[in-house]
């Protein structure tokens, strides 16, 4: 009898330690003083890196509210979106850009799936078969890239988290990758 007292006090005893490390743990985080940690807003833009050294690499991946996005910059702007491709989540950090329509576009390396930075629309090749001499011509498949706003200030970039209330295609990609980590799919 008096081992299960001794017991009982000890998983009290537990019990009340745990719950002082709880409370006090969250405590410590709402008022730490930590240079690591930055309390923000939740829409307020996140800091991605140096303008600079953006404009060096051409191109970059980094994580904004766990979600992973490739920020590119091209011919003097700077364009984000999510990193996996809408179709089967390939590697856009992977891909070559090209003028299609006037419209600066990353290739997918995976399914050659274009799609324009600027607005994340997917564009293929078609013809009216109803013309005499059928040509190709660009078409859009619709907007299935978030995209990501970026902004530039004191030499710093920032991108703003994304608006999750409108869905895209490339959020089942987007949400996997940040859910499991990266996946390897099959070309």
């Amino acid at each position: 009898m008096l081992e299960l007292i001794i017991l009982s006090l000890h998983f009290f005893m537990c019990f009340l330690i745990s719950v002082v490390i709880w409370c006090g743990s969250k405590d410590m985080d709402l008022h730490s003083s930590s240079k690591e940690t930055v309390e923000m807003e939740p829409d307020a833009p996140v800091y991605v890196g140096k303008e600079d050294d953006i404009k060096k690499s051409q191109r970059i991946t980094t994580k904004v509210n766990d979600r992973e996005i490739v920020i590119f910059y091209h011919e003097g702007k700077f364009y984000a979106m999510d990193s996996h491709c809408y179709h089967a989540g390939g590697p856009l950090h992977l891909g070559e850009i090209e003028d299609i329509n006037g419209q600066p576009c990353i290739i997918c390396p995976w399914h050659k799936y274009k799609i324009t930075l600027e607005t994340g629309e997917g564009l293929y090749q078609a013809v009216n078969p109803m013309e005499q001499s059928p040509t190709p011509r660009w078409q859009s498949k619709g907007v299935k890239q978030r995209i990501h706003k970026v902004t530039v200030d004191n030499g710093n970039v920032y991108v703003s988290p994304p608006d999750l209330s409108v869905s895209f295609d490339s959020d089942y990609y987007a949400d996997r990758c940040k859910n499991n980590g990266d996946f390897a799919m099959e070309k």
